[in-house]
C-alpha cells in the first residue's frame, strides 16, 4: 500500500487561505483611508465656504444685446398688395398671358301660365251697413223664480200665484202647516268658551310692590302698556283665558322709563324656580300669548 503525504497538502492549503486573508485585509484599509480622506476634504470645504456669500455666475462671451438689421422688422413675403403688385408686374411684362375664362350665368327660365303666381279676383265691396246704435237699456226689477222658470219652459210661479183667489185659506188641520220646524244653524263659534266666559267672576287680585321684591325673584313679564289701565284690563283678559294657570300669582305693575316717557310693565310673581317660570310662558305661548322669564333687580 503507497504512502500518502498528507502533510503537504495541509500546508500547501494554509498559505492560500493567508494570502487571501491578507489580501482583504490591504482592501479594507484602503477603502478606511479613501473614505476618511473623503470626509475630511468634504469638511474642508463646508468650513472655507462662504454661506452667506452671493454666488458669482460666470458671464456669457459676447454682447448681451444685439441690434438688429432690419430695426424695423421684417416684411412677410405677399404682405398686402405684393400678390397684386406681382401680377400687375408680370401684365406689364408680358402681354401674352391668356385672359382667364369668363363664364356667364345662364339664361332666367320661363316659367309656364299654370307655374305663375295666381292671384284672386277682385270682390264685389257692398255697400256699408248701416250702423246701429245700441239704445240704454232700461234696468227694472227681475225675479229670478221667473227668469228660471221661463228659461225651463215651466209656468211661472208668480203667475199660478196671481191665478189663486187671495181669500183661499188652508186648512191647519193638515199635517205640517201648524207648525213647521225650522232647521238649526250651525254654531261658527265656541259655544262652551262663551258660557266660561260669560259665567267668569275675576278672583281677587293680590298686588305686590316692585320695591319689595327681593333682588333675584323669578316673574314673567306679559307685557309693556302705556297706561297701569291697559296693564290691569291685560291681567283681566289673561285671567279670564288661563284661570288654573294664574291661580295663586300675585300681579306685579312696575312703571319704567325709556326716551323721555313711562310705560308699565305687567308680571306675575309666585314662582319657585327658572324651570317653573319656564314652564308657565311655554303653556302661555302655546296659545298665542306674550310671556318672558325675568328676575327681580
Amino acid at each position: 500500500m503507497a504512502n500518502v503525504e498528507f502533510d503537504t497538502r495541509v500546508a500547501s492549503d494554509g498559505d492560500t487561505t493567508g494570502l487571501l486573508a491578507r489580501m482583504m485585509n490591504w482592501v479594507g484599509a484602503a477603502s478606511s483611508v479613501a473614505l476618511i480622506a473623503g470626509l475630511g476634504v468634504w469638511g474642508y470645504q463646508l468650513t472655507v465656504r462662504d454661506v452667506s456669500g452671493v454666488p458669482v455666475i460666470q458671464a456669457l462671451e459676447g454682447p448681451a444685446r444685439v441690434q438688429p438689421n432690419e430695426p424695423g422688422g421684417e416684411l412677410a413675403q405677399n404682405q398686402g398688395l405684393a400678390v397684386n403688385a406681382l401680377q400687375s408686374e408680370q401684365a406689364t411684362t408680358d402681354d401674352t398671358i391668356p385672359a382667364p375664362q369668363v363664364v356667364l350665368a345662364p339664361a332666367p327660365l320661363d316659367l309656364e301660365a299654370e307655374d305663375r303666381v295666381v292671384t284672386a279676383p277682385a270682390l264685389d265691396v257692398a255697400a256699408p251697413a248701416e250702423r246701429i246704435v245700441p239704445q240704454p237699456a232700461v234696468l227694472s226689477a227681475i225675479n229670478t223664480d221667473d227668469a228660471v222658470a221661463e228659461a225651463l219652459g215651466l209656468t211661472r210661479p208668480n203667475a199660478q200665484l196671481a191665478s189663486l183667489s187671495t181669500s183661499a185659506r188652508v186648512d191647519p188641520s193638515i199635517p205640517g202647516v201648524r207648525k213647521s220646524l225650522r232647521p238649526a244653524l250651525r254654531p261658527k263659534v265656541d259655544m262652551a268658551r262663551i258660557a266660561q266666559q260669560a259665567g267668569y267672576s275675576p278672583a281677587p287680585v293680590t298686588d305686590l310692590d316692585p320695591a319689595a321684591i327681593p333682588t333675584g325673584t323669578r316673574l314673567v313679564q306679559l307685557g309693556a302698556y302705556d297706561t297701569r289701565a291697559e296693564a290691569e284690563a291685560e291681567w283681566d283678559r289673561v285671567g279670564m283665558q288661563f284661570t288654573d294657570y294664574l291661580t295663586g300669582k300675585s300681579r306685579v305693575i312696575q312703571e319704567a322709563r325709556s326716551g323721555g316717557g313711562s310705560f308699565f310693565r305687567l308680571r306675575a310673581a309666585g314662582f319657585d324656580d327658572l324651570d317653573a317660570s319656564r314652564r308657565f310662558c311655554t303653556v302661555l305661548e302655546a296659545e298665542g300669548a306674550r310671556c318672558i322669564p325675568v328676575s327681580a333687580k
